[in-house]
């Protein structure tokens, strides 16, 4: 990968530093110009770090979504086929017709009757851990709560879900920037062995409809439109994915964020009513969601600069949320901040289905958590990150209270 080189340090998207605080790095992309055409990545293209231009670019239907692997590619097929069925990365007009038939089921009134049962949940998971008097926030708290949540949801039986763990970090990889061979390979078997899993719990629901997302979505195939078989695998796999990573990586970059800034802890501590503007704050100032990619269907000028069909086009959304030029201190984190018009969820026609969800569960464990765990800190201030460009992720988080 090439890195731009500047009078100070160099810009590249793979050193340790950019992994640990990647928003100096967004900043002086910034300073070049919010639309800038370079070479960090693989594939040469335009990085969008200011936010009117990233909301301008989510809107326009002319920015396609691109599928994470070539067409041509033979070598990945398995992985290849699942994502070229997976809604997040289909255009118009097969990206509105499958979101319509999954958020009739996947709908906000569901998510709002899942509340109690987070609710038990999260106060199951402290349970367990407040006489350790230490924790890891990740293994101990938000990825089993994202777990049994979704679990309940789809229709996966509890005693897979550590497995699904290790699916769900593998997949990830594979559609982020920084995939290697070795990641596609393990993607590409990691697929077979969900497609097989997935293949027989439908046949499982279509024998013996249960009260779950699948059973919901074959029921949706059989009135009038439908989804294919295909469709329903990768919704199934994409739903799992999705319902895991976000939510994790929000809820444990909250609690982070919450330790790094004491005097805001006290605040929501003290003010539990803020909850709601304080997970859109987190969702801003540590977005789980970092860069989208997009591809120009044709010529297209975006502030006064001339994007040519095929190009690529990379929106940096956790430089686009901390935009000076649309959030006053940028840089500082404020749970009272209204309004928030943060774009860590998408914007437009891909505007995150699962959103509901992830806010639900982050509302619910952050505040339970800050009322049950007393004096909380962090175990070491030398934290290790997911080396990812696309996502905002730790390995692990580990506190004492």
């Amino acid at each position: 990968m090439t890195t731009i080189l500047s009078q100070s340090k160099p810009i590249s998207f793979t050193t340790s530093e950019f992994f640990q605080n990647p928003y100096p790095f967004y900043e002086k992309l910034r300073s070049y110009h919010p639309i800038y055409r370079g070479n960090l990545l693989k594939n040469p293209g335009w990085y969008i770090t200011g936010y009117q231009e990233v909301l301008t670019i989510l809107k326009d239907t002319r920015f396609q979504n691109r599928m994470p692997l070539p067409q041509t590619s033979k070598k990945y097929e398995q992985l290849k086929n699942i994502q070229n069925n997976m809604m997040v990365f289909k255009n118009q007009p097969d990206h509105k017709r499958l979101r319509f038939l999954v958020s009739n089921v996947f709908t906000p009134r569901m998510v709002e009757r899942l509340r109690p049962d987070i609710q038990e949940t999260v106060n199951d998971l402290l349970q367990q851990v407040t006489h350790q008097k230490s924790m890891d926030v990740i293994s101990d708290f938000a990825f089993p709560l994202a777990s049994l949540v979704i679990a309940k949801i789809v229709g996966v039986p509890k005693e897979d879900l550590q497995q699904f763990r290790e699916w769900t970090v593998s997949l990830i990889q594979t559609i982020d920037f920084t995939r290697s061979r070795k990641v596609l390979d393990n993607g590409n078997q990691i697929t077979i062995i969900l497609r097989n899993y997935f293949k027989e719990l439908i046949t499982k629901r279509k024998e013996n409809p249960e009260d779950d997302l699948i059973s919901r979505l074959i029921k949706e195939e059989q009135e009038g439109d439908r989804l294919t078989d295909e469709e329903l695998l990768a919704t199934c796999i994409l739903i799992v994915i999705a319902g895991h990573e976000t939510t994790v990586n929000l809820i444990s970059n909250s609690i982070l964020t919450l330790l790094n800034h004491p005097h805001q802890m006290k605040l929501l501590k003290e003010n539990p009513t803020l909850i709601e503007q304080a997970v859109e704050e987190f969702l801003r100032y540590e977005s789980p969601t970092q860069m989208l990619a997009r591809v120009a269907s044709e010529d297209i000028e975006i502030n006064q600069t001339l994007i040519k069909k095929g190009e690529q086009v990379y929106l940096l959304l956790g430089a686009a949320n901390r935009d000076p030029s649309q959030f006053a201190d940028a840089h500082v984190l404020d749970l009272t901040r209204n309004p928030n018009p943060h774009l860590a969820f998408g914007h437009g026609t891909h505007f995150c289905l699962g959103a509901p969800l992830a806010r639900l569960e982050a509302q619910i464990a952050i505040q339970t958590f800050l009322q049950q765990i007393d004096h909380p800190k962090l175990l070491s201030s030398d934290l290790s990150w997911r080396k990812l460009i696309g996502f905002r992720s730790l390995n692990e988080l580990q506190i004492i209270f």
